[in-house]
Order: C-alpha cells, then structure tokens, then sequence
C-alpha cells in the first residue's frame, strides 16, 4: 500500500510521528516520508535517530498555519497524516485563539493544500476529547473533524478522501497520564495523586494507533471516523501497577478532565457499524452516499455509547504491568 509512494505526516517529531515512521520503514518501501513540523532541534534529532534512511526521509520547517508553506509541501504528496495540534487542555484555555489557529484553521489549510495539490488520502487524528467536548481543545478538534469529514463533499471528481481515526492518550505519549505516575516514583515519591477514584481511560499503544491510521489509508472511502477496539483500565489500578501499595490521595478533577473517555456516543450510534477489531461512525449528511459502507460490519444496537467506563474488556493491575514493561 505504501510501497513507492511518498507520504507526509504533520506533526511528524512527536510521539506518534516517531512510532508511524518506524513502523512504515519496517515494513513497507515508500518513496519518501516527509517529517513536517515546526520545531527544528526535534527535527535534527530524529534526522540523527534514522540516518540510516536519509535518502528516504525529508524534513520540512512548517507550520500547519501557514497556508502557502503546505501548497509547497504537499505538492507531489500522495498521503497525509495530520498528527499536528495544540493538545494541552490548560494551555489551550489561556491561548484560545492560538489553538483555532493550529487546530482549526491548520485543518482548513490541509484540506484546500490536499484538494489542490492532488493528495491521494488523508487521515486526521482525533480525541476522545472531541466527543461532547468540554474544553476548548475538544471543541477545537470537533470543528477539525467536521472540516476533514465535509472536505469530502468538495473533492467532486479527484480521486481523494478524508477520514479519522479517533483515540484517547496513548499509553507513553506526551502528557499521558503513565509517564507523569512514572516520573513521581524515578523522583523517589511514595504517593501517586489521583483527581477521582472512579476516573477510567482506554489503553490504546502507539503500534495500535499507528495500525489504525493504517487501515483508515487502506480502507477509507472518504467520511470515516474509524475506532479501536480496546480494553479499559481504571486510575487506581494503573497507580497501583506503576508503585503497588503506594498512598493515592484524591485531588480533585481538573478543570476541562472527564471521568470517562467516551468514542462513540448515543447519538452517533445511528451511523456507527462494528467490525472485527474497530468500530466504523460513518457521516450522516444528505450528500454521503451509504454505498460507501465497508462490508464485513454490523450496525450497532440502537442508543449505543463507546465508553471507557462501561466498556466489556478490563484490564487489571497485572495485566496493566505486563503492558508497562512491553512499553519501556
């Protein structure tokens, strides 16, 4: 699928850029992987981390906010990968207008380049916090999602589609909740706050993630927002994995925290199908055409929600230590 093509991934020094590019390298012989992204040092370290693919990879200074800078990297593109965003709830509440910026209109940017520079796919990842958003960066990556989803109607005859791939903090990325438990015990601490004893998240690895963006480039047909299917994990059984025994005081949920993530809601389920290992919420607009539907699915019952905290798969604390050390 990817062999001989040339693919771009915004946001490409992060974790999942990282993770995608090693895995793309591995198994596949693309013609070449564009790294595009602002931060320079990041850029040059990961240069340094695959010089053995120097011919194959390429580094483009960026930012999805400039319109002009991804008509000149998206020429000659045949897939895209938009991992580029704002992400820190905190900060995106005391700089509004910075994440419309990256997170809105970088996506309006991507979805005129890709229309225009005869992009083949593009895949846009999502968040559990654009499911009934109660934050500004939630809010700002539904309104993405829209975009992405609605750019398909404006594709007319190119041969081009957009779809999503949703998920919750991947276990070990940035700002997950792992490597700040794991930091608190490398600094000898003895406690592990938790903001609430009932919080729940779904464990979703960086490979399972990829493995996702993946079948979206294969399978979409344009409008798709395609979920993993995955096991759930409460809060205190992670502390408990990461340092048992230790002491979990309840601080209080964070402003903009949910206590659940939440995939598919009730209201979704009216288009949501699910397949083997993931879920499929299809578009409900007048111009989405159901041909598109992927066969192998089954509509889910109505009323249907997606949600960690009453999901049927668990992961308990032995099995959440056996996933932790697969992750160092």
């Amino acid at each position: 699928m990817l062999n001989n093509k040339t693919i771009l991934i915004t946001g490409g020094t992060g974790s999942f850029g990282n993770a995608f590019t090693t895995y793309v390298l591995e198994h596949y012989s693309p013609k070449k992987i564009i790294i595009y992204s602002r931060d320079e040092y990041k850029q040059f370290l990961m240069a340094n981390k695959y010089k053995e693919y120097q011919g194959t990879l390429r580094f483009f200074l960026g930012d999805v906010r400039d319109k002009d800078r991804m008509y000149r990297a998206l020429n000659g593109v045949d897939y895209v990968v938009h991992a580029a965003a704002l992400k820190q709830v905190p900060a995106c509440e005391y700089n509004p207008m910075e994440a419309v910026k990256t997170n809105i209109d970088g996506a309006m940017n991507i979805v005129d380049a890709a229309l225009d520079c005869g992009v083949k796919r593009v895949v846009a990842l999502s968040t559990d916090k654009a499911v009934n958003p109660v934050n500004l960066y939630g809010g700002t990556k539904l309104v993405s999602d829209k975009l992405f989803i609605a750019a398909n109607a404006y594709a007319g005859e190119k041969d081009v589609c957009f779809s999503i791939v949703r998920y919750g903090n991947v276990a070990g990325s940035r700002g997950s909740v792992i490597p700040f438990f794991q930091n608190i015990v490398a600094n000898g601490g003895k406690e592990l706050p938790i903001t609430d004893y009932r919080m729940t998240r779904f464990w979703i690895s960086l490979e399972q993630g990829v493995e996702l963006v993946l079948k979206a480039l294969q399978e979409a047909r344009g409008g798709e927002t395609f979920i993993s299917k995955i096991p759930s994990f409460r809060i205190t059984d992670l502390a408990q994995a990461i340092l048992p025994g230790c002491e979990m005081p309840e601080v209080g949920i964070r402003e903009g925290e949910k206590l659940h993530e939440i995939m598919i809601t009730r209201e979704d389920s009216a288009m949501t199908y699910e397949y083997e290992r993931h879920y499929i919420v299809y578009p409900h607009y007048s111009w989405w055409d159901s041909g598109r539907i992927l066969p192998g699915g089954s509509k889910v019952r109505d009323e249907f929600e997606y949600s960690s905290g009453t999901n049927t798969k668990w992961l308990d604390k032995e099995q959440l230590k056996q996933l932790l050390e697969e992750e160092k």
